[in-house]
């Protein structure tokens, strides 16, 4: 607890404290609020909870670009916020360092090198102090913030793929699973539900030709580093995740949906473009309250290399949300409707038809009538 005060306290959190140990192991009002601030700041769940997710929040904001020595492990890839400032910093010179995660992996590396083999710096992928006063001396800020070059990037690569929704790689996520039900309400669980939707989802890609993984079985619960490193070793297209909420007042309702990003400008815009194309047509085809569309860095989206997005089909603690879901023809809707949207990112806006109206048998149609044209 005491670590904790001091951590919060070096980010400006709480006011600093001089006091022992015994007095500072103490998880008062203070040290609750700067948890939840913190957790807001960094977009994960605000529930002032102390778990991994925040524990790895915590570790990676103390690091500023310049505080220690990077590299590249295979066994052990380096994350904080001083990878992001990296990574933003030669993504604004024109280096492709992929999504800016904070997570040293092996594109960062080949940015780094490039780098350092177009600065005449020894090409070892180590940023040590020489790399890092070349790029002081290139570059004191970002030329380019917000994501862009790596969206053009990825919006070349859902270009070029074409329209035709033959061949593309799926990764269906169905949230929880095997000992971790989600939220349960009379004896329904959420688990259950969002793994018969991705069973549906998953029938209907594979008329449409579509390769199609589920991250899990029914009884099984990896977690989410494990979920990512799936869809990545997959090399897919795109991720789905699933989930249905749930609260303590009942009152509460409706679905949102997330896409990766940070507060500090990092996006992936192909993930929001396919975000938002998702949740205009849930909204439309469910009449589901619009929780609207949102940015995260929970580590399912930090970590896939693809675009992805997570669904919030609900909250099974509404009794009118969850008897929407409890129906096979509302499961069926949502199916569809995530379907028809993945659709719409390929075609770009060709021949686009109004939202919410695009079935199934028009898509297989417009599937057929581009056979021929080799894309």
């Amino acid at each position: 607890m005491a670590q904790l005060r001091r951590e919060l306290s070096s980010l400006g959190l709480v006011a600093p404290e001089f006091l022992d140990n015994d007095a500072l192991a103490v998880f008062d009002a203070d040290v609750d609020g700067a948890v939840r601030a913190f957790q807001q700041k960094r977009q994960l769940i605000v529930d002032g909870v102390v778990g991994p997710a925040t524990q790895r929040a915590l570790l990676d904001a103390r690091w500023r670009l310049g505080d220690r020595t990077l590299s590249y492990t295979l066994s052990a890839p380096m994350t904080g916020d001083d990878v992001a400032d990296l990574q933003m910093r030669l993504s604004g010179l024109g280096f492709n360092t992929g999504r800016p995660d904070g997570l040293f992996g092996d594109t960062t590396d080949a940015a780094v090198r490039q780098f350092q083999r177009d600065s005449g710096l020894p090409e070892d992928g180590v940023f040590g102090a020489d790399t890092a006063r070349e790029l002081g001396r290139m570059t004191r800020r970002p030329l380019v913030t917000g994501g862009r070059p790596h969206y053009l990037r990825e919006y070349d690569q859902v270009r070029t793929s074409g329209p035709r929704l033959r061949g593309k790689r799926i990764v269906i996520d169905p949230a929880h699973g095997d000992g971790d039900p989600g939220w349960v309400v009379d004896a329904v669980r959420a688990a259950d539900l969002v793994f018969d939707v991705a069973r549906r989802l998953e029938g209907r890609m594979t008329a449409t030709g579509m390769s199609t993984f589920l991250t899990r079985g029914p009884g099984q619960n990896p977690s989410a580093e494990e979920r990512a490193a799936r869809a990545n070793s997959l090399d897919a297209d795109l991720l789905i995740s699933l989930h249905i909420d749930g609260t303590s007042s009942p009152k509460a309702s409706g679905m949102a949906t997330f896409h990766f990003g940070t507060d500090s400008g990092g996006v992936s815009t192909v993930g929001e473009n396919l975000a938002e194309l998702v949740h205009r047509e849930l909204v439309a085809r469910t009449r589901l309250l619009d929780c609207r569309i949102h940015h995260a860095a929970w580590d399912l989206l930090r970590l896939t290399k693809m675009p992805a997005v997570q669904v919030e089909l609900g909250y099974l603690t509404n009794d009118a949300d969850r008897n929407s879901l409890l129906s096979p023809e509302f499961r069926n809707t949502i199916a569809e409707g995530l379907l028809v949207a993945i659709k719409r990112l390929y075609m770009d806006g060709r021949d686009e038809p109004q939202t919410g109206t695009y079935t199934m048998s028009d898509l297989l149609a417009h599937e057929e009538s581009v056979r021929g044209l080799g894309s």
